[in-house]
């Protein structure tokens, strides 16, 4: 036995003067029966965050930093500026009077809207003024820049696929030649075109991500209540809705898969898992989200990420409302994507 040990060693030391490798000492690692992630569940909770953000604001100017961002990192990937495998996130910070100076970027972002009213998101030349609980596109390779004209401070989280194009090396960026970008349509304008279902009888789409870019919360919070009125909860899900593209009712967003849903007061989810690991923001409420033998407490403006194939259950104190994103978009497309419920 040692004998074959030392001439298969022998074997792959020459090889490997090669560039090559023996597949079969590494090929359990590689097809693994179920996803093996070093995704870790974890909460973060706001009130504990929020001194950071602050104390970034007086440490470094919006101008500066060109986004004044702290990256929530999952303890599993230290370092490595992701949430889960595909997804980065944090908290993004614009004081009043602050300008985020425009770029754009082959990642695709969201912004969720933690904290304060009146900031604004600039996309291809239309401004939209944002309120919590508001989801907020910025698609690829759109010119985008941020803006505080209000009183306050104002915090939302922002979410990439940057993991996920860089494992594709696709990453390109460019900064802007002006600190913000023309205004070149009225306030408004891409939400009342396109969010009725009525689209201009000769628009055609410019791209892959929705029209609208701006998803106000007080109306997805109605669409939520009409789905309560009109049937029960889902067993595991309570009432949920997928953000939709209304040009062709995909996704959203090419990359990145949104949702909303409402767990009413003392509803405790059945078990369920899915492959598309899953970061939640809470909008509404408290509760918690139990996770095997991991329990992540949460309240409003807390975010926490259960990871890919990992069966967990919500369980709501009062009414609860959750925000989630994930990779399913592209799960989907290519034929991977798999949800397990369980009674």
């Amino acid at each position: 036995m040692n004998e074959i040990k030392t001439d298969r060693q022998e074997f792959y030391d020459r090889i490997g003067a090669h560039n090559m490798a023996p597949l079969w000492e590494v090929l359990h690692g590689l097809v693994t029966r179920e996803p093996v992630s070093p995704v870790q569940p974890t909460v973060w909770h706001y009130d504990e965050l929020r001194p950071f953000i602050m104390e970034a604001g007086k440490l470094i100017t919006a101008r500066e930093a060109e986004r004044r961002v702290l990256i929530l990192e999952n303890p599993g990937m230290r370092g490595q500026s992701q949430i889960t495998r595909s997804l980065y996130a944090g908290l993004q910070l614009i004081l009043p009077g602050e300008v985020a100076p425009a770029h754009r970027h082959t990642q695709s972002a969201l912004r969720f809207v933690i904290e304060g009213h009146g900031a604004f998101t600039a996309v291809n030349g239309e401004r939209t003024v944002m309120s919590p609980g508001d989801f907020v596109i910025t698609p690829s390779w759109t010119w985008h820049d941020h803006g505080n004209d209000s009183d306050a401070p104002m915090v939302w989280l922002d979410g990439l696929d940057i993991p996920l194009i860089t494992m594709l090396d696709a990453s390109f960026a460019e900064p802007a030649n002006a600190e913000q970008q023309l205004v070149s349509r009225p306030e408004g304008d891409a939400l009342k075109r396109f969010g009725n279902a009525l689209f201009p009888v000769d628009w055609e789409s410019q791209g892959r991500a929705s029209p609208i870019f701006n998803y106000p919360y007080v109306r997805s919070r109605e669409t939520l209540e009409a789905l309560r009125r009109a049937e029960g909860p889902d067993p595991a899900q309570g009432w949920k809705l997928r953000y939709v593209n209304p040009a062709n009712g995909d996704f959203a967003m090419p990359t990145i898969g949104t949702f909303l849903q409402l767990l009413p007061a003392g509803f405790a989810t059945n078990p369920y898992r899915s492959s598309d690991a899953t970061v939640f923001v809470v909008v509404e409420g408290a509760g918690e989200t139990r996770i095997g033998d991991v329990v992540l407490p949460w309240r409003a403006h807390d975010v926490f990420v259960v990871p890919s194939w990992a069966s967990h259950t919500h369980h709501a104190g009062p009414e609860a409302v959750l925000f989630s994103f994930s990779d399913r978009p592209v799960q989907q497309k290519l034929g991977l994507w798999r949800e397990q419920r369980t009674a």
